[in-house]
C-alpha cells in the first residue's frame, strides 16, 4: 500500500498528496471517431501479402508498434496490454505521446486521460481543440468523437482537496499550460518513482469535474466504446455539442 510522503522534503518540493481507494466505474476517455474506422492501409493493399508490406513499412514510425517492440524512452514494452478488448487504444495512449506531453505526462511516456462523466471529458476537449483553432484565427469546422468507457479500482493521489497553490500561476492545476505542466509533470514523475497509480484531479477546463490520468495500461480496466459527440465551431469559439 502506497503511503504519503509525511517525512522532511529536502528539496523544497510540495508534499506528496493522500491516497484515495477508489472503485469508480464508467469514466470516459473521448477520441476522435476516425480512430474506431477500419485500418487506413486496407484499400491500399491488393492481396493480404501486401497489407502485410505496408503494415511493416508503417510500423517504421507507428509509436504503438514500436513501443510493443523496444520500447519508448520511459515505456517498458512489457507494460503493454495485450489479448483485452480494445487493447490497442490503451497501448496508444501510452505510445502516442503528445509533443511536451500533458499535464501528468511528458514527452517520454503517455497516460490515460478520462473524466468522471461525458461533460467533463467534452469540456476538456472542447478547450484544447479550441486553441488549435485559436492559432489559425478561423472557428469554421466540426470534429466527431468517440467515448471509450472504462472503470478503474485501487489507490490513486488525490489533488482534488489540495491547497490554494495548486491552481495559481505555476501549480499543477494551473489554467496556463506553459507553467502548469512543467509543474505537473515534475509531480508525476515524483509519484510515478514511487510506484503511484495515477492522479484524480479537479477538471480545470470543466468547473465541478473531476479527472484522473492514470500512470500504466493495465490499470485501465473493462474497457469498451460508448456514445458519440459533435463538436461544432461556426463562427465562435464556444463549440456546439450535439450527437452526429
Amino acid at each position: 500500500m502506497l503511503e504519503p510522503d509525511t517525512g522532511p522534503d529536502l528539496h523544497d518540493e510540495p508534499p506528496v498528496p493522500p491516497l484515495a481507494d477508489i472503485a469508480q466505474r464508467d469514466t470516459v476517455r473521448l477520441i476522435p471517431s476516425g480512430r474506431l474506422k477500419p485500418p487506413v492501409l486496407a484499400p491500399l493493399a491488393a492481396t493480404p501479402d501486401a497489407l502485410d508490406d505496408l503494415a511493416a513499412l508503417e510500423g517504421v514510425t507507428n509509436g504503438r508498434i514500436q513501443a510493443s517492440g523496444s520500447g519508448l524512452p520511459g515505456l517498458d514494452p512489457r507494460e503493454l496490454v495485450f489479448g483485452r478488448p480494445n487493447d490497442s487504444f490503451v497501448n496508444a495512449a501510452f505510445t502516442h505521446v503528445r509533443p511536451g506531453g500533458n499535464r501528468f505526462n511528458d514527452g517520454q511516456r503517455g497516460a490515460w486521460y478520462c473524466g468522471w462523466d461525458t461533460q467533463t471529458s467534452l469540456g476538456e476537449v472542447a478547450y484544447h481543440l479550441t486553441r488549435e483553432l485559436d492559432a489559425i484565427g478561423r472557428y469554421d469546422t466540426h470534429v466527431d468523437y468517440a467515448e471509450l468507457i472504462a472503470d478503474f479500482i485501487g489507490p490513486f493521489h488525490d489533488l482534488r482537496h489540495g491547497s490554494d497553490a495548486d491552481r495559481r500561476p505555476g501549480g499543477v492545476l494551473g489554467e496556463d499550460t506553459a507553467t502548469a505542466y512543467p509543474a505537473g509533470q515534475a509531480l508525476a514523475r515524483r509519484l510515478h518513482a514511487l510506484g503511484s497509480n495515477g492522479v484524480i484531479y479537479p477538471s480545470v477546463r470543466h468547473p465541478g469535474g473531476t479527472c484522473l490520468a492514470a500512470f500504466g495500461p493495465s490499470l485501465v480496466q473493462n474497457l469498451r466504446q460508448g456514445g458519440l459527440w459533435r463538436l461544432t465551431w461556426a463562427g465562435s469559439r464556444i463549440p456546439r455539442i450535439s450527437e452526429p
